[in-house]
C-alpha cells in the first residue's frame, strides 16, 4: 500500500470515528431514585425531588391503587408484572398515581428507579432499552400522556419494550404510561381507518394493538361531588389548613363550577388558591 494511499484510509478512520462515536458507558443509577431520558447525547438526567403527593392522598381511585401498587411491588420483588396503561379522565391522578406508587414500592425494596421517558423521545427508546439491560436495579419506565395522531409512527418504537422484537423487554424493565385515550389516538381516527381501508378490520389492527400489549388496563373517570370534597378535605388536613366544612363545601362546589367539572387537578388547585389566601406554604 502506498503511503497516500495509508494517509488517505487513516482520514477515512478518523473520520468515521467522528461520526460514530463510541458507545455511551453504563449509567450510574446509584446518583438518584428518578431519572429523565434526554437525547442529544443520549444521558440520564438525576431527578433530585421527584414532584408527587402521597398515596394517601389520592382519593376516589382504590381499585386503581391497589392493582397498580400490586403489581408494582411484584416487579420490584423480581417477580413477574405487566406494563400497565392507565387512561381515562383529565386529571383524575393517573400520573401523581405512578409516582406516588413508586415512592411506595421504593421504601419497601429499596432500588427501585423511576425513568420519565417523553413521547418525543420514543425513538429512542432501543438505545435507552440497552443501556438498562442487565443492570442490577429494576426500572419503571413512565411515559405521561402518550397518544398518537394519523401518520404518526412512533407507536412502533413501543413494540420492543412490550412484547415485540428479538430481544424483548429487558427482565429489569416494565412500562407504565397514561393517556386520556384507550387506545391511544382519536376515536374519530380509528373509524376513518375502518371505514377507508381496504380491510378494515386490518387498517386499525396495527394500531390499536399497541394498547392491547399492555398487560394491565387501569380506567380513571370523573369523580362525583362527595370524592371531590374528601380529596380537598384530605389535601388540607395534609398541609394543616384549618376551614369550617361548610366554607369549605361553598368553595370548593363554586370553583369547580368555574372550571366546568371535578377531577383531582381541580381539587389542587383550588387547595393551592386556599392555601395562597391563607398563607400556607405546599412545600
Amino acid at each position: 500500500m502506498s503511503e497516500e494511499a495509508a494517509r488517505a484510509l487513516a482520514r477515512i478512520a478518523s473520520a468515521l470515528e467522528r461520526i460514530s462515536p463510541p458507545p455511551q458507558a453504563a449509567p450510574d443509577l446509584g446518583l438518584a431514585e428518578a431519572f429523565v431520558w434526554q437525547t442529544g447525547p443520549d444521558r440520564l438526567e438525576p431527578v433530585a425531588r421527584v414532584a408527587r403527593v402521597d398515596l394517601g392522598l389520592l382519593v376516589g381511585i382504590d381499585r386503581a391503587r391497589d392493582t397498580l401498587l400490586g403489581n408494582t411491588l411484584q416487579f420490584a420483588r423480581g417477580y413477574p408484572a405487566n406494563n400497565v396503561l392507565l387512561w381515562g379522565a383529565r386529571g383524575m391522578g393517573k400520573s401523581s398515581l405512578v409516582k406516588a406508587v413508586h415512592a411506595e414500592a421504593a421504601r419497601a425494596v429499596p432500588g427501585v428507579k423511576l425513568i420519565e421517558l417523553h413521547r418525543e423521545d420514543l425513538p429512542s427508546i432501543g438505545r435507552l432499552l440497552a443501556s438498562l439491560r442487565g443492570q442490577a436495579a429494576r426500572v419503571i419506565l413512565f411515559c405521561d400522556d402518550l397518544s398518537f395522531d394519523k401518520d404518526d409512527s412512533h407507536y412502533k418504537s413501543l413494540k420492543a419494550v412490550l412484547d415485540g422484537g428479538i430481544e424483548g423487554r429487558p427482565e429489569n424493565v416494565v412500562l407504565y404510561a397514561t393517556s386520556n385515550r384507550r387506545h391511544l389516538m382519536p376515536r374519530d381516527m380509528i373509524e376513518n381507518e375502518r371505514q377507508s381501508g381496504v380491510n378494515p378490520s386490518e387498517a386499525v389492527e396495527e394500531k390499536v394493538s399497541l394498547s392491547d400489549r399492555f398487560g394491565l388496563w387501569l380506567g380513571f373517570h370523573a369523580c362525583n361531588q362527595d370524592d371531590f370534597l374528601a380529596m380537598i378535605r384530605g389535601y388540607c388536613d395534609a398541609y394543616g389548613i384549618a376551614i369550617p366544612e361548610a366554607d369549605l363545601r361553598a368553595e370548593a362546589i363554586e370553583w369547580s363550577q368555574t372550571r366546568g367539572g371535578r377531577s383531582g387537578r381541580v381539587a389542587w388547585q383550588y387547595l393551592t388558591d386556599l392555601a395562597g389566601r391563607r398563607g400556607v406554604r405546599l412545600d
